[in-house]
């Protein structure tokens, strides 16, 4: 099996039975609708939009390992890239969460799978901070550079500066923390909606990040690595435009990306990213619901297999 660095060819995702938006995440999560919703309508819409999901990734040659959950303690559980994320060499790690019924989300079956299909040689476990307070919710809170071991990092409840540099320590990665807000001062709530790093590109709203030199530094690495950079707007960011991923498929790399944030990209901005990759809508719009899109509902798999 050939490991794809920035872009997995296997995925997990999570397909939920009693999908609503979560009502302890709503008070840091700008991206989460306020409006008043059919719960029944919505979680119906949910299982449909990740079943379609499955369906069109496997349709390009993406592995898919689904797993079900039926109960209704865990509303958002369909992110379970907060949770945990899983990294070349055969290492794991497990996320201190900040929403307490989040916490819920972490299942042994699923590491049990990944253990018997995988080479596994170590689990790291960091839930244990979440007695201290400190939480970093996975590729939610991190975007990672996996060719050039950077791990970035908007500041905010989620994304702990601490716990990055421990994680950033095990795993090999430099820690570049910045700060982000949207146009009302709104810390940015995860940093997998303001970015999103290709093998060949990177799009985000970096003119979200508030400290200008920080910025720039950004930039620079990313100019530096030879990435194409596509600036998003911020009602680009509000679309999840940022909030896509890359995968490896059978015929070269496609990028998952939400129908709502795909129609929001500009033609040259499309242009641009299909110079690397293959855009792969998907309808999501009930899951966007809860604050999150197709990056967050993918949890790649960059393990070897056995």
């Amino acid at each position: 099996m050939i490991i794809f660095p920035q872009a997995p060819n296997t995925v997990v995702m999570i397909r939920p039975h009693q999908f609503s938006p979560n009502e302890q995440t709503k008070s840091d999560n700008s991206f989460q609708s306020s409006e008043q919703i059919n719960n029944d309508t919505v979680a119906r819409q949910a299982f449909e939009q990740v079943t379609q999901a499955v369906t069109t990734l496997e349709s390009h040659g993406v592995r898919v390992h689904l797993f079900e959950d039926t109960g209704t303690d865990t509303p958002d559980s369909v992110f379970p890239n907060n949770w945990f994320s899983t990294h070349t060499g055969g290492h794991i790690a497990i996320y201190p969460m900040f929403a307490k019924n989040r916490r819920l989300e972490r299942r042994a079956d699923i590491i049990e799978l990944l253990k018997q299909q995988y080479r596994v040689q170590d689990v790291i476990d960091y839930s244990g901070l979440e007695y201290d307070s400190i939480f970093l919710e996975g590729t939610g809170a991190m975007v990672l550079d996996h060719v050039e071991r950077i791990a970035y990092a908007a500041r905010s409840n989620r994304t702990d500066s601490h716990a990055l540099e421990r994680f950033c320590s095990h795993f090999n990665f430099e820690p570049m923390i910045f700060d982000a807000q949207d146009k009302d001062g709104v810390a940015v709530y995860h940093t997998n909606v303001l970015m999103c790093i290709g093998t060949d590109f990177v799009m985000a709203g970096f003119d979200m990040m508030t400290n200008e030199k920080r910025k720039l530094e950004i930039i620079k690495r990313f100019k530096n690595s030879g990435k194409n950079i596509i600036k998003l707007d911020e009602q680009q960011i509000n679309a999840f435009c940022g909030n896509a991923i890359e995968l490896q498929a059978s015929s070269g790399r496609i990028l998952a990306i939400s129908a709502k944030a795909c129609h929001a990209l500009t033609e040259h901005q499309k242009t641009t990213l299909e110079q690397s990759v293959t855009l792969v809508p998907l309808d999501v719009s009930a899951i966007e619901l809860a604050g999150g899109s197709v990056r967050c509902m993918l949890a790649g798999i960059h393990l070897s297999k056995r």
